[in-house]
């Protein structure tokens, strides 16, 4: 080994053990403000972003020490020096007098406007390293916006502020990168991440792998519908689309291949039942709990509209995983392990989650239910013998969590300069009338645009990010149309997931297709199909009761989950020309116009388009039927 790979080799393993002290100390810290708030926001919430920066700096290098081994070192001390000025900043920010209003009227001292400037610089570098650029470029250009919109056009003009007034109103309020997203990321959407770490390394995640099989595992396609069933129990623990992609992945791709599947349709099988964990309760990702503290709405409403749709989701995917099986010809699994040996070798697993669903209807303080939660599995383990673990898995959780949470705080935090922005110059109000004025008015093609603009900011950003930049951006658009508050969250929260299945940039298939040794690209096509409830329950959210909102009948939600599950049967059966038996072209023809007519008609002629998909799948069955009875 020569010097200069010593060198970067003891340092990178110096500031890992550094790194991991400091995660677990991270960890530690959150559940002691959990318990106690014992800090008011404008300290804690900067004391969170300067702690999530260091760790950034620490564990993720300026110059990767494989790649660019002479710079290693001498990138490693920009970064040490980076988390000094951090640490500065955070210092001059937390102590900065509030009460004091002369600020207001005299502006900042030219000391707090430099710590201010040092922190939001180191931000967006931070979130270059975790994010990637986009997410840096869509900042630069709001805040660029916020000093320099008087500048332009008078339509799109705004005021123009200037550089001490954008720093005072992002960083020296709770507004901008310490604003609603950041009070979300460093609170809620911390605990539940340690919640999801401490469930992995307790081997929960093994347990609903090998539930998932011993119940799916014997039907036709067996693995795939194992995998849609994993991932719907894992998805949103996780907290990451591509994350479950590659964990559950790991054991159901292989076996998919194994059985039949190609290699493409194991990736786009696992990488569209991963993508549905986001949107699954009782914990539906990061977005759900910012939708929360959008809206005003408690998590608990948030939590039982989102199962009917959940559920419908997971169905289409498993529609699809059966078709695809019955055209392959593809049976079960010879042999698995019965459901109720399973269950009794890890029930106690279940526990945590349903504390965890309970105390959320019952309306507990997410924070606090996710630190019962954490609680409750470690508890749990402790039941058998076999999942008992230390203290070194102790703490490896508590590293686990502050290290998965470092991309979804910057993001949160960086995603605050936007809504402040917004804030700040009403812009919002601008774009909306824009994007009125551009669909003509028409809900339809509003929603259109919008799944356009979720599929473009989420090539370059995280789900949770996307959500909140399309969400201050869209949903008055919507409202304005008529929808409640609520359906048109829902519909954003949604559309927010498409990037991860929708080409030409879909993570979570590219992700997919890496395991399964694929084409990235026919992945992601299989998984856009495969996936297909992210666009159609949406457009069902918009144009029926589907999200049971206050003041909705019953009725009226009843009949619009038999309309779904109508219209993809009808979108199913038409692509892969298959419903019971084969079906002809005219009957592929019509499914398709029915299933159109479901979505965008009165609430008489969806009555009669549900009619007639049931028809059509019912004559194909007695067709087969009759095929059959001929050949026996």
């Amino acid at each position: 080994m020569t010097k200069d790979k010593s060198l970067n080799f003891i340092t990178h393993n110096f500031l890992l053990s550094v790194f991991t002290v400091a995660a677990i100390c991270l960890s530690i810290f959150q559940v002691w403000y959990g318990i106690t708030a014992g800090l008011s926001a404008p300290v804690f919430r900067p004391i969170h972003v300067s702690w999530v920066l260091v760790l950034v700096f620490l564990v993720r290098p300026m110059f990767n020490k494989d790649t660019h081994p002479k710079l290693y070192l001498p990138g490693r001390f920009v970064d040490l020096f980076f988390c000094a000025i951090t640490i500065y900043s955070s210092m001059k920010i937390t102590s900065f007098n509030y009460d004091d209003i002369s600020f207001l009227i005299d502006g900042l001292s030219k000391n707090d406007l430099i710590a201010g400037v040092i922190l939001m610089v180191l931000l967006l570098e931070a979130t270059r390293r975790t994010v990637g650029f986009i997410m840096v470029a869509i900042s630069a250009i709001f805040l660029a916006y916020a000093l320099y919109g008087d500048a332009l056009p008078s339509s799109f003009a705004s005021k123009g502020f200037s550089l001490e007034e954008v720093i005072r109103f992002h960083i020296y309020s709770t507004n901008g990168v310490f604003g609603a997203p950041l009070a979300i990321a460093a609170g809620v959407v911390f605990m539940f991440i340690l919640f999801g770490a401490f469930l992995n390394v307790s081997g929960a995640g093994k347990f609903f792998i090998d539930a998932s099989f011993a119940a799916a595992g014997k039907y036709k396609g067996g693995p795939a519908k194992a995998s849609v069933l994993a991932s719907a129990a894992l998805g949103s623990i996780s907290g990451s689309a591509i994350a479950n992609t590659v964990t559950t992945g790991a054991f159901t791709i292989p076996m998919m291949k194994k059985l039949g599947y190609k290699p493409e349709q194991a990736a786009g099988i696992e990488a569209a039942a991963s993508t549905g964990g986001q949107i699954m309760p009782p914990v539906m990702g990061a977005g759900a709990f910012v939708m929360a503290q959008f809206t005003g709405i408690p998590y608990s409403n948030i939590l039982l509209v989102s199962i009917a749709p959940a559920i419908l989701y997971f169905a289409c995917t498993l529609l699809y995983v059966h078709l695809m099986a019955t055209k392959l010809g593809l049976s079960g699994m010879d042999t698995t392990e019965k459901i109720s040996v399973v269950l009794k070798r890890g029930w106690h697993f279940l526990l945590p989650l349903l504390l965890l669903t309970s105390l959320l209807l019952l309306n507990y303080s997410p924070v606090l239910v996710g630190i019962a939660g954490c609680a409750a599995i470690v508890c749990a383990a402790l039941i058998r013998k076999e999942t008992r673990f230390g203290l070194k898995v102790f703490f490896e959780a508590l590293k686990e969590g502050a290290n998965m949470t470092l991309s979804i705080s910057c993001a949160c935090a960086t995603a605050g300069i936007v809504v402040g922005v917004v804030g700040q110059t009403g812009i919002g109000l601008q774009f909306t009338q824009f994007l009125l004025a551009l669909s003509g008015g028409y809900l339809w093609s509003v929603l259109a645009l919008i799944m356009v603009a979720a599929i473009i900011l989420g090539m370059g950003l995280p789900v949770t990010a996307a959500y909140i930049v399309l969400s201050i951006m869209a949903v008055p658009a919507l409202t304005d149309l008529g929808l409640s508050i609520l359906t048109a969250h829902m519909i954003v929260f949604w559309l927010s997931q498409t990037s991860n299945v929708t080409p030409p940039i879909a993570l979570a298939a590219f992700a997919g297709a890496g395991v399964a040794n694929a084409s990235p690209m026919k992945s992601a096509i299989q998984a856009f199909k495969l996936a297909q409830g992210f666009f159609l329950i949406p457009l069902m959210m918009a144009f029926s009761n589907l999200v049971l909102v206050e003041g909705e009948g019953m009725v009226e939600f009843i009949f619009a989950i038999i309309s779904t599950i109508a219209i993809i049967i009808a979108f199913a059966g038409s692509i892969e020309g298959i419903i019971i038996n084969k079906l002809k072209a005219p009957e592929r023809v019509i499914l398709a116009i029915c299933g159109v007519s479901v979505v965008f008609t009165t609430e008489s002629l969806r009555a009669v388009g549900v009619v007639l998909i049931i028809s059509t799948v019912m004559l194909n069955y007695i067709k087969g039927k009759k095929i059959n009875i001929v050949k026996a």
